[in-house]
């Protein structure tokens, strides 16, 4: 029998998912599922004494090498990995078949998948150096090159039944959108509804038929690019000629779709918006999404219909969370700007709140 990994939980996880009985149940299976996983797949803890392990929202990242005198297993000897194990939710249960797709090239690499256990076995990447603290200068030709990488087109196998699709999703706002703004008593104008759903009308019939279609790793935010330990990182400005811009770095966390490559572009713009140039944040917004499509070879124009489109569901979303009333004005804010029209009762830009920050 399987011996419980001895795992500290990080305090973080605990008070999120302590509330409920499924999340209880879940964070006290970690220890038995990680023992698990370290005997199936040959593997032992590599965490210094005190020391806690990564985390993300919805799962535990636990650093992990190959067991010394291991016969072959999914590691190299000696070698080093991370087990991630996720709270059973939709998109956890995607992810692997999106990283198998990509098998290592712009994403983390999948090395181990038990199914049953929500749990895999990733390549270790530097998770101290991401793009959020990288200049802009480097993270646009870092994130471009990514997303060209990532955009694989579909094939005929079976794992692509597994992803949802963007066309579709807008479809589904269409008629999502309009019920729940009047539900929740009209949080917003009209008009910026109405800009939404022209977005979802148009692009989800034109994204269905274009034959542009590709798997879209839509949460590509700054923090889910890590660098690979020892990627040299360029100075602002360098000129790398010849050189791959995302060498080094690889993306994490996806949540895949199949659509228009363009939909990814949104999570650049709801953050690091205290970056954007003080004279003029709203110009700066709209220069920083033609950037970012321009480094991805993407259309600037459907990103940013893209992109208003998923923050006015956002910022209904939102609206229904009494606790969230900083993140509305944020999505509101964005998504008014890429209208051209910034609602004026808002708080400045530079005031807004990052997204995982306490907002009233």
């Amino acid at each position: 029998m399987n011996q419980p990994a001895d795992i500290p939980i990080p305090p973080d996880l605990s008070r999120r998912y302590g509330g409920s009985a499924s999340g209880r149940e879940w964070l006290a299976s970690l220890p038995r599922v990680a023992g698990h996983c370290l005997d199936r797949w040959q593997l032992e803890l590599d965490l210094a004494p005190g020391a806690l392990p990564w985390h993300g929202h919805g799962a535990i990242v636990i650093p992990v090498r190959s067991r010394a005198g291991a016969a072959a297993g999914c590691l190299p000897g000696g070698s080093a990995g991370v087990l991630k194990i996720a709270y059973p939710h939709d998109e956890a249960l995607v992810e692997p078949h999106a990283l198998a797709v990509w098998n290592g090239k712009g994403a983390v690499r999948l090395l181990a998948h038990d199914a049953a256990a929500g749990a895999l076995l990733l390549e270790r990447l530097d998770g101290a150096r991401s793009l959020q603290d990288e200049p802009m200068d480097v993270a646009v030709p870092v994130w471009g090159s990514l997303v060209r990488q990532l955009s694989v087109v579909p094939n005929g196998r079976a794992q692509w039944q597994e992803f949802g699709n963007v066309a579709a999703r807008a479809e589904q706002w269409s008629d999502e959108l309009p019920e729940s703004w009047e539900r929740l008593g009209r949080p917003f104008p009209r008009w910026l509804l109405e800009a939404a759903l022209e977005v979802c009308q148009t692009r989800g019939a034109v994204g269905r038929r274009s034959g542009k279609d590709v798997l879209v790793h839509t949460d590509l935010h700054y923090l889910n690019v890590l660098a690979r330990p020892g990627a040299v990182v360029p100075s602002t400005g360098s000129d790398q000629a010849g050189s791959e811009p995302a060498a080094g770095w690889a993306a994490i966390d996806p949540q895949p779709m199949v659509g228009e490559a363009e939909f990814a572009v949104a999570p650049l713009l709801w953050n690091r918006i205290r970056e954007l140039p003080r004279a003029d944040p709203h110009r700066g917004l709209q220069e920083r999404c033609r950037d970012f499509s321009a480094a991805a070879g993407l259309d600037a124009e459907v990103a940013r219909q893209w992109s208003l489109a998923r923050e006015v569901e956002n910022a209904l979303w939102y609206a229904s969370k009494p606790r969230h009333g900083g993140d509305l004005a944020r999505s509101l804010w964005v998504s008014s700007t890429l209208a051209g029209r910034t609602l004026p009762e808002l708080p400045a830009a530079h005031e807004l709140p990052a997204p995982g920050e306490a907002a009233g």
